[in-house]
């Protein structure tokens, strides 16, 4: 017993658990922080931003085509249709739930 391999082993898998344990307090911490307590204020949507989130993994970093077309030039309307219903077809998802993200993105992207 005084010259077991597996007990640094079992050490660090515990002190792997603690770890992983205390900070999950610290990311629930910071999620509630995020989604709640605003004390009044608006904040202000940022089209550019919700776009980086949402389009880009498809339509390109300059939004001129990826894996999706480029929308580039597109009205306002049509661009907030697609981010709230998606295509008909499906090949485009609804990405947004909220009409103020996409009248802001939709804003965003008609301007570029």
């Amino acid at each position: 017993m005084r010259n077991n391999p597996l007990i640094p082993y079992v050490l660090i898998m515990a002190f792997g658990i603690g770890l992983i344990f205390f900070m999950s307090f610290e990311g629930a911490a910071d999620k509630n922080s995020a989604d709640g307590d605003h004390s009044g204020e608006t904040a202000e949507l940022n089209g550019e931003d919700i776009a980086q989130k949402n389009c880009i993994s498809c339509h390109g970093g300059d939004l001129t085509g990826g894996g999706g077309p480029s929308i580039v030039g597109l009205d306002a309307e049509h661009i907030k249709d697609y981010a709230l219903n998606g295509s008909e077809s499906g090949a485009m998802p609804p990405i947004l739930k909220n009409e103020a993200e996409a009248d802001a993105v939709a804003e965003y992207i008609s301007g570029l």
